[in-house]
């Protein structure tokens, strides 16, 4: 009876609170009764007994280990027991509980039970769909713990999901279960799917689901006249489906993937079906992120055309996947996408300007994409400023709708973005608009009042110092007040945004309030508040403080939340979730902590401690967003140590800052290593490339920081590292790989010069030995574009940075052999960005290495001389202008200056890449003191007036 059953489920609840506190071998009438019921043939009995074992092995999974190998062949014989659903369920809970803990010794009995696992699970699903939704939960921990386990029955596990994932029949939350499942597999293990040939068929299983029509006069969630485009209810297979492609495109070759993609989303898009379209836009917008650089390169012009028509569609549900595509775009195909702004722009100020304003999810999607494209768009925005603020304003003041008003003050961030100070006209009636909406204090108008402040933090950053100071004391007092009188984490939030970008504009104005602002920050890093933790009788109860049943829709799951917390003693708790608005919270006060420490330098000297500490435990945080912003903010302490430091050079400075350097470096390293997440690895190496730009050679002067960042970036670019598919464990063909591991190599290569331009050539050049192959291995012709373009660009700037360094003609000089060829190959490339960042590297070359690459000199100036002459590209151009100049200053005598200055000077001035007019009137200044006739016979032979260049050079300090 129901009854019965509650009595054993505490029984056995309570027996697992015992074992917490009692080891198992302490207790021998438990493990006979485990032992008798478990193996008893009453089908009963079992239950019972694994009942039981699943609850104390939840309990305190370590403690069973020396048990391990028996449960396991317990576990072997209770999967056959199919006609005993109930103890197939706890069985399956009960392995998942120990997964984590199993050792080598236990591997292959696991792996041998893992056909007998996937049939099991199908008789469970047959017998209840809810219960085998949760034993599901078995492969993401098999996964997640020990992924070497499920290799050998990868392929059955996905036909396993896909079949699952398929079936109409079947309940949403297990389909979702079989096809996240999926996902996971492809994040973590990409290229055993790609060499087991399964990409193919999960492709084909997918499809019917992305592109399946509702139920008959039902509609899917997101295209909902009335949805507010929140995208709450995303648990469901179509989104699946979508997801799954969306990792495919972050974690698979580009070109592997969109050969087998392609065909099928031709055929969706060419189908009378409106789903069938509607699955195929879905489909090119999450390809958008993971794929950037082989649709920028390869198809920008033709799916941009797709998608274009698609806004004109005759339906509905396709023109808003088509909206939802063009915003995709425009936030991930960046600066391409920019160019086609002339097509874009009318297209999306009509959609706007014509849509019925009661169809709010439709205006959100039409606002999504309009602010994604502007948001990159620059000073190309001036033509579209009046037309655009025109319509936010008149939605400010003449819409009722409160969702139409918070999309026009968000879009009006978007805007700011882009003008910049051009938007210093329309500031006055923005603001007034703003005011009104920011002392609002009733609830209905929250999301507008948290909308309006994220705006006037755009705005603080972007209007100009002289337009926002009057106003930067009112806003930090705007702050203060509104925490202080509503408690709403997304409200702090916000508050936390504003004050950091009050600190980039009048730091002064926070120093007075410093204490409060920390203390609300610190105590958000520190709050347990959101977290929620679910019983597995679906009865949840709040384990800490939080009891607003209203945001319940508004959690997401964040897995093993305690992974790491053993001292908490709730390990019977099933799963956690935490609230998206209080991960935010922490996520924003992570950030605006780093922000303002560093903008407000010495004043921030006495809460630097205590916010470091706090900072520093938000590192090991379940929620990856926290963990990225986390880093972020611990470089930030470095680089506002380093700058107090240098403000005021006392001993007990720079005493803090090497303490903060010789915990923080070896954190960074060993986090790359370690952690899972790409995203927040890359943001790691990020950081760290800051911490090294600021503190330069303060931050090796502990010698082993060297070694071990250039050992890790070494890994990186090695591919071996946790979060590189497994650690390189199934090398793969080098030039065949995801865009988003390329990526997080550039991040690697972009520490190389900053070593280089941080310590003694000499004491670097060990480790350069060591990278420089890795890096060049990637300018072969067979890699692409991208990574051609960053290996010599990493070259180039290696050797820009040994011209400054001691030692570094030495270092460079002996490094000419082998750099020259691949330089020179660059040179020739059929990219424009390959051939720049390769003329740019022959330039540095020549000033690095000095006189050791004279020899040299006629065989550059041939290279050059036959560019020049068919070259159309103007930044490639002024590239080789000032790679000209770099040789002669190098080495004057070497160059033929009367062929070679005129035709430097005939493409004067430069057009493009104006940073590099430093070299060049270097150059100038130099050409007019040392060969004055030549000067004047350049001016003669060109037609152009040099000496007002060269005096002007001379006259300035800057070059010299």
């Amino acid at each position: 009876t129901d009854d019965e059953h509650t009595v054993q489920h505490s029984l056995s609840q309570l027996c697992a609170v015992m074992v917490k506190h009692e080891t198992p071998d302490r207790w021998p009438a438990l493990l006979q009764l485990l032992s008798q019921s478990t193996k008893s043939s009453n089908p009963h009995d079992r239950q019972v007994g694994l009942l039981l074992l699943n609850k104390v092995m939840d309990s305190n999974p370590e403690l069973f280990k020396p048990h391990y190998c028996q449960l396991l062949q317990l576990f072997s014989a209770v999967l056959q027991d199919h006609n005993n659903p109930t103890a197939l369920y706890y069985c399956i809970l009960t392995l998942t509980a120990i997964t984590a803990y199993t050792g080598s010794e236990e591997m292959n009995q696991m792996r041998s039970i893992i056909p007998s696992l996937i049939v099991a699970l199908k008789h469970l699903i047959k017998a209840d769909q809810d219960q085998a939704s949760e034993a599901m939960e078995v492969f993401n921990e098999l996964m997640e713990s020990e992924v070497s386990i499920i290799l050998p029955h990868v392929a059955d596990i996905v036909r396993f999901c896909l079949e699952v994932g398929s079936d109409t029949t079947l309940n949403d939350s297990l389909r979702v279960k079989a096809l996240s499942c999926i996902a996971f597999l492809i994040k973590l293990k990409s290229k055993t799917v790609l060499k087991q040939k399964l990409l193919n068929p999960i492709l084909q299983a997918i499809f019917p689901i992305l592109t399946a029509a509702p139920p008959p006069g039902e509609q899917d969630p997101e295209d909902d006249e009335d949805d507010s485009g929140d995208g709450t209810d995303n648990d469901n297979p179509k989104h699946c489906a979508a997801q799954i492609i969306d990792t495919m495109a972050l974690h698979m070759p580009p070109e592997k993937l969109f050969q087998q993609l392609m065909p099928l989303i031709q055929a969706c898009l060419a189908s009378d079906n409106p789903y069938q379209r509607k699955g195929g836009l879905l489909c090119l917008a999450v390809l958008a992120e993971g794929c950037a650089d082989h649709i920028r390169t390869k198809m920008l012009s033709s799916v941009l055309q797709t998608v274009c028509q698609s806004l004109s569609d005759s339906n509905q549900v396709v023109r808003c996947a088509g909206l939802f595509a063009l915003g995709q775009f425009s936030e991930h195909l960046q600066p391409e996408v920019s160019k086609y702004c002339a097509e874009l722009m009318p297209l999306l100020l009509g959609y706007l300007s014509s849509l019925n304003q009661a169809k709010v999810g439709h205006v959100t999607k039409a606002f999504y994409a309009l602010e994604n494209f502007m948001e990159n768009l620059g000073s190309d925005i001036e033509p579209y400023l009046p037309t655009l603020m025109d319509t936010m304003l008149s939605a400010l003041n003449n819409t009722e709708n409160l969702k139409i008003k918070e999309l026009a003050v968000s879009a009006i961030g978007a805007i700011a973005n882009a003008a910049k100070e051009m938007l210093v006209p329309y500031f006055p009636p923005v603001i007034e608009s703003l005011k009104g909406f920011l002392t609002t204090t009733t609830e209905e108008m929250r999301p507008l009042q948290t909308q309006s402040l994220d705006t006037l933090s755009v705005l603080a950053r972007t209007i100009g110092k002289d337009v926002f100071s009057p106003l930067a004391a009112e806003c930090v007092q705007l702050g203060l007040n509104l925490t202080d009188t509503i408690d709403d984490p997304d409200l702090r939030r916000c508050t936390y945004s504003l004050y950091s970008a009050v600190s980039t504009v009048s730091p002064d104005c926070l120093t007075p309030h410093l204490t409060a602002i920390t203390t609300v920050m610190l105590l958000a890093l520190k709050s347990n508040e959101g977290i929620t933790a679910h019983l597995e009788e679906d009865k949840t109860f709040v384990l800490l403080d939080d009891d607003d049943e209203d945001d319940k829709e508004e959690e997401k799951d964040v897995d093993d939340f305690l992974e790491d917390e053993t001292e908490t003693d709730v390990h019977d708790v099933a799963g956690f979730s935490v609230e998206n608005a209080y991960i935010d919270e922490k996520e924003d006060a992570c950030d605006a902590l780093g922000e303002i420490a560093f903008n407000t330098g010495a004043a921030f000297q006495p809460f630097l401690e205590s916010s470091f500490q706090q900072v520093y435990e938000m590192r090991d945080y379940p929620h990856e967003d926290v963990r990225r912003a986390a880093f972020g903010a611990i470089g930030q302490f470095c680089r506002a140590q380093h700058k107090v430091w240098k403000e005021n050079p006392t001993e007990a400075n720079h005493q803090a800052l090497f303490k903060l350097l010789d915990m923080v470096l070896p954190c960074f390293v060993e986090t790359v290593r370690t952690e899972h997440e790409r995203q927040v690895v890359m943001g790691v190496l990020e950081t760290m490339n800051n911490v090294i730009k600021s503190c330069r050679e303060e931050a090796f002067k502990n010698p082993s920081h060297l070694k071990e960042i250039s050992h890790v970036i070494r890994d990186v670019l090695k591919k071996k590292t946790v979060c590189q598919d497994g650690g390189g464990d199934e090398a793969d063909d080098e030039d065949q790989q995801a865009e988003y591991d390329a990526m997080l190599q550039e991040f690697a290569g972009e520490g190389i010069p900053l070593l280089a331009s941080s310590v003694p050539a000499d004491s670097f050049a060990p480790f350069l030995n060591d990278l420089l192959p890795l890096i060049m291995s990637k300018a072969k012709s067979s890699c692409t574009v991208a990574d051609r373009s960053f290996s010599v660009g990493t070259i180039g700037e290696i050797l820009q940075a040994l011209v400054s360094v001691s030692g570094g003609r030495g270092v460079a000089g002996r490094l000419s052999n082998r750099l020259l060829p691949v330089l020179v190959a660059g040179v020739k490339d059929s990219d424009p960005e390959v051939r720049n960042n390769s003329v740019f590297g022959l330039g540095c070359l020549a000033q690095a290495a000095g006189p050791i690459v004279v020899s040299d000199y006629p065989m550059m100036l041939s290279v050059f001389s036959n560019l020049l002459a068919k070259e159309s590209d103007l930044r490639v151009i002024d590239n080789l202008c000032a790679a000209l100049c770099r040789m002669i200053l190098s080495n004057m005598g070497a160059v033929p200056l009367e062929q070679v200055v005129p035709a430097l000077v005939a493409r004067l001035p430069l057009k493009e890449d104006l940073e590099e007019n430093k070299t060049v009137f270097s150059c100038l200044a130099m050409l007019y003191t040392h060969s004055p006739d030549l000067v004047q016979y350049t001016e003669r032979y060109t037609g152009r007036d040099v000496q007002p260049a060269g005096r002007k050079c001379w006259q300035s300090s800057i070059f010299y």
